[in-house]
């Protein structure tokens, strides 16, 4: 691997279950790469094979559904955030075309007293797959709970206590989202812009993505070029969001990738993908660290809650009028 494109492989359990020198290690690397590049893959993160072959047959499922079954599960008012977002909705923050895919969300379950509940919208069921709801809640959870472990190893990185995210990220509004790009049958019938997912940057704190179903995330490295990134099958890729930067007043890079279009003789294939989009609380407060500021690197952000913050991009990105 190139020397300028620092995405190392990290083990969670070093940081878990590691001696005092292991997770000072795992720390220093992580804080490292998103400091570089923003972007890290993950081995031991708490998901069998088994579970991820699962989640990926279960999505195929629901995807091959006909188009009018799927379309019952959409429901514009949720803005995304919950159900089926069909073809042609979502696009790039300064793109004028639409992704060229097609997705499903679901979201936190509180099951404590948290008055945050009110806030969120029910998760939407599948009546036909009853084996897709399952699998994709025990994934959310699976994936909530090592993105927690991933933010304690930034705080300390950060020289923050510990459990500085912990209560921010309880009952967080984390989303796992099931993407489709679908086959294109006639590619010379598409916009010249048009891309499976133009280049942008994810709006929550970090995002998780289980190992796709084939190639085209490519990152954007410093020098300007774009770089693929390969993980190991059984890995999952974890970048920084814009949330993270905004709040580290860009020490942590939330670097832009894309998902590109493949050789014209697969485009007309399908490409599966999971990513999950670790979110706090509406409330977390934004604002720069203080220890992130100094005279070399003034504050470059007004202050702004995480709600404030992902409503403005949910509009920027064409799921919210």
């Amino acid at each position: 691997m190139s020397s300028e494109v620092n995405i190392p492989r990290l083990d969670l359990n070093d940081y878990i279950k590691g001696s005092p020198e292991q997770r000072k290690r795992f720390s220093d690397n992580i804080g490292k790469a998103f400091n570089d590049t923003g972007f890290v893959t993950i081995a031991n993160h708490g998901m069998t094979q088994e579970l991820i072959d699962e989640l990926y047959s279960e999505v195929k499922k629901f995807f091959s559904m006909p188009e009018g079954q799927k379309l019952k599960y959409e429901k514009p008012e949720l803005a995304g955030q919950r159900g089926y977002t069909s073809k042609g909705r979502e696009k790039a923050k300064d793109s004028k075309t639409p992704d060229l895919k097609e997705f499903w969300q679901s979201g936190q379950v509180v099951t404590d007293h948290d008055p945050v509940k009110s806030e969120y919208p029910d998760n939407i069921m599948v009546d036909e797959l009853p084996g897709f709801n399952k699998v994709t809640r025990e994934v959310y959870e699976r994936l909530e709970y090592a993105g927690k472990h991933l933010l304690r190893a930034i705080a300390v990185y950060l020289n923050l206590p510990e459990n500085y995210f912990d209560e921010k990220v309880h009952n967080g509004n984390s989303i796992l989202r099931a993407i489709h790009y679908f086959p294109i049958e006639d590619p010379d019938s598409l916009p010249q812009d048009a891309v499976r997912a133009g280049a942008h940057e994810d709006i929550n704190l970090i995002t998780l993505l289980i190992g796709a179903s084939a190639d085209g995330l490519e990152v954007l490295t410093r020098d300007g070029s774009w770089y693929p990134v390969k993980a190991h099958v059984e890995d999952i890729v974890v970048n920084v969001g814009d949330m993270l930067q905004r709040l580290t007043n860009n020490k942590l890079k939330s670097t832009t990738h894309r998902v590109v279009n493949p050789p014209r003789q697969l485009m007309k294939t399908s490409r599966f993908s999971v990513p999950f989009f670790l979110h706090p609380k509406g409330n977390m407060d934004l604002t720069c660290l203080d220890s992130c500021i100094d005279i070399n690197y003034p504050k470059a952000y007004t202050d702004m809650t995480a709600g404030e913050y992902l409503d403005e991009r949910l509009r920027e990105i064409g799921l919210k009028k």
